[in-house]
């Protein structure tokens, strides 16, 4: 038996950045892991996806160079060399990833682990007991009832794997997943149609940047189908055929199930050891606390947004909470949220209409790329909306347009920090850059717009 100040059972975002952050404040720590160190962020989502993503926008600048009068053609896209570019990116950071765990002295056990006691767990023929337990076992596809995943019947896990650019895809979901994997297989010159049984895509975004989304996807020639409600799914030898509920037959070369992700905790003997649970999440309170002393739960088992960057703060403020300092609970209103199709989606805080259930009087402004001088530069369309309770300080950022990711951090702290239109403005913003439409924007804002008609 093996004894430790803390056990962290899980190995990606939330997992390791808890195990770092806890031997760094000189506990003993064991972190316990079944696949490769990183988990699904690294392995089988954020990164892989963005770097297919960045391909894909390689493929659409040479496609498109004519517009800016460089002579270019694409001679082809060699997927077997996209992968090798994707997995070269994910294996220098799993190997940067090693290195830190090895040099804080974390003691990593790779295997399947297993909630034995309040105290222990147990992987294979080993104890590991901790005075206290982290619970991070991540997440993982989720499929609908009698849609079983195999041959043309793909979960993103096996998309990632695939070694050719299917002619015609269906992606069934418009949510992060699924639109982010339609904008690859476009710019990879699929034919892409996404069903959508919501009346929208990314429905837990603002309205208006859905409507420019599927106004960006409808140029790209992505057909979008919302209001949709998937029946059944035939996977044929040449083909598989898609039905909806209103009677609607489609076909293709592959079909891409992208309806969301589920909390990995099944037969992991958490309910066992008395770990209070809700339709398979780890219940806990601000501070990471389940209902069962000494035990904390982090990421994406944990309700709430499904994003590494969210475990990542989780782990490390119950590394904190556990070395007996005091840190300040994850702010879960204050998450950046982005998708990283394009246009890229940014976004922060509230939509219009939380704001508008949540205060008596809101306003709102959006600023178009239009007027701004790099986004006219890079040739993309999109807009930043702001939405501030009157007279009050900006409670929601919503960015919609090429290499919108990078603007989300100074958002994160307008919203963050509370800071009314008139803070902002006093902050100069670079000209040209694209962060200088966040700064027009809430000129727009606090009443003094400039490259806006009146």
């Amino acid at each position: 038996m093996s004894e430790y100040d803390v056990v962290v059972l899980g190995g990606g975002s939330g997992g390791y950045a808890c195990a770092l952050r806890a031997a760094q404040l000189g506990l003993r720590v064991a972190l316990v892991e079944a696949d490769k160190l990183g988990g699904t962020c690294l392995h089988r989502g954020c990164i892989p996806t963005k770097a297919l993503l960045h391909a894909a926008e390689v493929v659409d600048i040479t496609r498109e160079a004519g517009r800016f009068g460089v002579r270019a053609t694409l001679e082809g896209i060699s997927m077997p060399e996209v992968a090798a570019y994707r997995d070269g990116v994910v294996a220098r950071l799993h190997k940067g990833l090693q290195s830190l765990v090895s040099a804080r002295s974390v003691d990593y056990v790779q295997g399947w682990g297993v909630l034995s006691s309040p105290r222990t767990v147990t992987v294979g023929d080993r104890v590991l007991t901790g005075g206290h337990i982290v619970l991070a076992t991540g997440s993982q596809p989720r499929s609908l009832p009698g849609l079983e995943i195999g041959g043309r019947v793909v979960t993103s896990d096996e998309a990632l794997r695939l070694q050719q650019v299917p002619e015609r895809v269906i992606v069934l979901g418009g949510g992060v997943i699924g639109v982010e994997f339609a904008s690859i297989y476009r710019s990879f010159g699929a034919e892409v149609t996404i069903i959508e049984a919501l009346p929208r895509l990314v429905a837990a975004e603002d309205p208006a940047v859905s409507t420019a989304l599927e106004r960006a996807y409808r140029k790209r020639k992505i057909a979008v189908r919302t209001g949709a409600r998937f029946a059944s799914a035939e996977d044929r030898a040449d083909e598989v055929v898609v039905r909806l509920e209103d009677g609607t037959e489609l076909a293709a070369d592959l079909l891409l199930v992208a309806v969301g992700r589920g909390p990995v905790t099944d037969g992991l003997g958490f309910a066992e050891c008395g770990v209070a649970m809700e339709r398979g999440y780890v219940i806990t309170d601000e501070y990471g606390r389940t209902s069962v002393p000494g035990v904390y739960a982090v990421g994406d088992i944990v309700p709430g947004l499904q994003l590494a960057h969210r475990g990542f703060a989780h782990g490390i403020m119950v590394a904190e909470h556990i070395a007996g300092l005091d840190p300040a609970p994850v702010d879960e209103t204050t998450i950046p949220r982005v998708t990283y199709c394009e246009p890229e989606i940014a976004s922060v805080g509230l939509t219009e209409e939380q704001a508008r259930e949540r205060h008596t009087d809101v306003e709102t402004v959006e600023y178009n790329l239009g007027g701004n001088g790099k986004s006219q530069i890079l040739g993309t369309q999109g807009f930043v909306k702001l939405v501030r309770v009157a007279s009050g300080p900006v409670v929601g950022v919503h960015l919609v347009g090429s290499r919108m990711s990078e603007q989300i951090g100074e958002a994160q702290l307008i919203v963050g920090w509370q800071a009314h239109p008139e803070d902002v403005v006093t902050h100069l913003h670079a000209h040209p850059t694209q962060n200088e439409a966040l700064g027009e924007a809430h000129l727009a804002l606090a009443g003094k717009p400039l490259h806006a008609h009146n």
